[in-house]
């Protein structure tokens, strides 16, 4: 019993029929994609930029404090 349920498992569709299943199932996520309305995505875009310039001041303040400590410590 357990070689015939192998054997059935083991028998995939050929490389045509896998392929068209895959770009159907590409179609069908594509359908479900909500593309944003102009205003949330001038938001969403103010706010990476935001982040990023939050993360921007904080990578050189820490490169102007350890580069001073640096120089303090050594010299």
């Amino acid at each position: 019993m357990a070689k015939a349920e192998n054997s059935e498992k083991a028998i995939k569709p050929n490389i045509f029929m896998r392929i068209g299943l895959f770009i159907k199932q590409i179609i069908d996520e594509l359908r479900k994609v909500v593309t944003p309305t102009s205003k949330e995505l001038f938001f969403w875009a103010l706010a990476v930029f935001i982040f990023v310039l939050l993360l921007m001041a904080l990578v050189t303040g820490m490169d102007f404090g350890l580069g001073k400590l640096t120089l303090w410590i050594f010299g």
